[in-house]
């Protein structure tokens, strides 16, 4: 049985309530788990969306993004990294709510380190190498993965089969440091339209959270879905659910035309934690459920990198149909042909090559998101 690393202490709240139901009973209702969700959420989202128009000053300015015309040029000039000061303003409310643990603060330590990495990334006057970047990426990742490995123990289940495994330190932790470079990665690609990443992520957020709260962490939920139960999962629920609202703050301020950008510090932040509160279910392969579009988005280009690096092998002409002639052009390989058709990230190839604008792509990948998540989630989780 999980049990988050042994280690709990209770929240400020927790102790103040123990304080003041001496005079008043009701008090002790800060010892609810339901209570302590709803008003980390609430005052998060509150604070972030009355306090950020004051701090987005001494953000740096975006540069824009020259390379893609026009279009690139329309965040120049906008307070980026701001995701500094969201995830900043939510800290204290998570500590104040929070049930924490050894666990638990371990990751929130690398989840800020996450941020502060691409924090000064937004502020750098050249940007990060990609090897540098992905170094530090990787060691982040795998911190979270050991942290988490210490809350479950290594415990995973999967898809189509029952009952559940554990894996060794050695093989949990890189596995799930996967998983967890690829949201993260996957998240911070898919931040260039207004709202786009920070919209899709934080209806991830929500949707995991539910899950952990009333079919993981409730013993008769779990049992009819046949998945295991952790009584820990409510509290990290907690911890989604209130970066969920203070991003929700920031969302008001960055709806199209937006006034304000969160950058590479929000962006990782929130990637890492989508694929931390993944972990936390036991099943890694429900990010697939709870996260598809950001997947396909963010991380559709991968794919395509690694498929054109493998039709080159084959002895396939993969250069840009851009630098050939029109009959070269026509006579490679289908293969080849269809792989370059779609531009990464996929927004991108919306707003290009179907036309659509900013609040179209915002619009029809979240309702692809909203069908996709239960429709996989059933899947995944019912068929077992």
């Amino acid at each position: 049985m999980p049990t988050d690393g042994g280690i709990i202490a209770a929240t400020m709240l927790y102790h103040l309530s123990l304080l003041l139901e001496r005079s008043w009973g009701p008090f002790r209702l800060f010892r609810s788990h339901a209570l302590l969700l709803a008003a980390g959420t609430m005052l998060a989202a509150f604070v972030v969306l009355l306090l950020l128009p004051k701090l987005w000053r001494f953000a740096p300015r975006d540069h824009g993004k020259a390379i893609l015309g026009k279009d690139g040029m329309t965040s120049a000039g906008k307070p980026t990294g701001t995701g500094l000061w969201v995830t900043l303003l939510v800290l204290p409310i998570i500590l104040l709510v929070m049930p924490l643990s050894v666990p638990v603060l371990g990751m929130i330590f690398c989840l800020y380190v996450a941020m502060a990495f691409g924090y000064l990334d937004d502020r750098a006057v050249e940007p990060w190498g990609q090897l540098k970047k992905g170094v530090l990426d990787v060691a982040v990742c795998l911190g979270v993965a050991f942290f988490v490995w210490m809350a479950l123990g290594g415990q995973v289940w999967v898809p189509f089969f029952k009952g559940e495994w554990t894996l060794p330190w050695w093989a949990y932790i890189p596995s799930m440091g996967f998983v967890l470079f690829v949201t993260m990665n996957a998240t911070n690609c898919s931040d260039g339209v207004d709202g786009l990443a920070g919209s899709l992520t934080v209806i991830s957020l929500v949707a995991l959270a539910v899950f952990l709260y009333v079919v993981i962490g409730y013993r008769p939920m779990a049992d009819y879905l046949l998945v295991p139960h952790n009584y820990m999962a409510v509290r990290w629920a907690i911890l989604l659910m209130t970066v969920a609202g203070g991003f929700a703050g920031y969302l008001w301020w960055n709806a199209e035309p937006s006034k304000v950008l969160m950058g590479d510090a929000g962006s990782r932040f929130l990637g890492l934690l989508l694929g931390a509160g993944v972990l936390v279910t036991g099943n890694p392969f429900l990010v697939l459920a709870f996260a598809p579009v950001v997947l396909v988005n963010g991380g559709g280009g991968l794919v395509k990198l690694l498929l054109l690096r493998f039709f080159k092998k084959c002895g396939m002409d993969v250069r840009p149909p851009s630098i050939l002639e029109p009959e070269e052009a026509e006579r490679r390989n289908v293969l080849v042909k269809i792989v370059q058709s779609v531009r990464f990230p996929l927004h991108d190839h919306c707003k290009k090559v179907l036309k659509w604008s900013n609040a179209q792509v915002l619009m029809r990948f979240m309702l692809l998101q909203a069908f996709l998540m239960p429709l996989i989630f059933v899947l995944f989780v019912k068929i077992r």
